[in-house]
């Protein structure tokens, strides 16, 4: 699974022609405000019809797409047919993969980076919105009527962007924030169960989930997510289903792939930082260091302070 940035979105999608990376992704515009834009489905796939299959990858972007045409979406254990019209919102903790099912494709998307909505005006963090948990639908079915509703929406966004209003970056998060709070209220699309390569897909974002954690970079910084009932309870599935798919794609069971990172990222802190091994222990998940000394001596045959020396 590769992962791309919003750079990498941007030469993806233009190739080698010149796209004016620099106009996209001004200093302003990357540093002092996030990164957003807006795009007209039907004219930036145009010349090239294969850039509308999106591969099964992670994105360090958000991205919210209205969908006219017949659509295939693929996540975690699940595949969804989008039939005439839709909306998708995609997150950086949710790899897909998105393939058109039709030569007629319309609709309009906008990406932005975290830093856009780092920080929302009530205070919530944009990752603890409801549509952006990772084991919550994010494709849904839109009636004529609510695809008009949001398709307004993404014209004042695309208007607003190209205005001269010293405020019009407040503007677009609101529109964005009405995008959202709009697909929270929709009903997911019903999915018709598991699909032959669910495997891979559970194994992959099981995978984001785990990384997402490292690196450790503050003796304050705890992961979350350490037991295989945190993984499984985050991606909605039994613990048992995701320890068999673990073993079939990798050989491993879940708390074999789990001890192992935290035995590596154990590793690079006792090497590479000065904190004690009670800070290490306490950022690693464990609340005693007895229970961490005894955790790494299992994987590594050494204790921490000999490993350390």
């Amino acid at each position: 699974m590769h992962t791309i940035d919003i750079k990498e979105f941007y030469k993806e999608m233009c190739g080698n022609s010149n796209c004016q990376l620099d106009y996209f992704l001004d200093q302003k515009n990357n540093t002092d405000l996030g990164h957003f834009n807006v795009f007209d489905i039907a004219k930036f796939y145009y010349c090239n019809p294969k850039k509308s299959e999106m591969t099964y990858n992670r994105r360090l972007y958000y991205k919210i797409s209205l969908i006219k045409g017949s659509n295939l979406v693929e996540y975690a254990d699940k595949t969804v047919l989008i039939e005439k019209q839709g909306i998708l919102f995609a997150t950086p903790k949710i790899p897909y993969r998105y393939t058109p099912q039709n030569s007629e494709q319309g609709g309009c998307f906008c990406v932005f980076t975290k830093d856009f909505l780092s920080k929302l005006h009530t205070g919530i963090l944009l990752d603890d919105l409801p549509i952006y948990q990772p084991n919550t639908d994010f494709v849904f079915e839109l009636t004529d009527e609510q695809f008009a509703e949001i398709e307004a929406i993404f014209k004042k966004m695309d208007a607003e962007l190209s205005s001269d209003y010293l405020y019009k970056y407040d503007l677009l998060r609101n529109y964005v924030l009405e995008l959202i709070h709009l697909g929270q209220k929709l009903k997911p699309v019903q999915t018709p169960g598991p699909v032959t390569n669910a495997a891979s897909r559970i194994s992959a974002l099981f995978i984001e989930l785990l990384e997402r954690q490292f690196p450790i970079e503050s003796d304050v910084q705890k992961i979350q997510l350490k037991t295989p009932l945190d993984f499984a309870s985050t991606l909605g599935i039994h613990i048992n289903h995701l320890n068999k798919v673990l073993k079939e794609t990798t050989g491993r069971s879940t708390t074999e792939i789990i001890n192992s990172r935290l035995a590596e990222e154990a590793k690079i802190l006792l090497k590479q930082t000065q904190w004690n091994i009670s800070e290490i222990a306490f950022a690693l998940g464990f609340d005693e260091v007895a229970h961490f000394s005894n955790f790494f001596k299992k994987q590594t045959s050494l204790s921490p302070l000999k490993y350390r020396n």
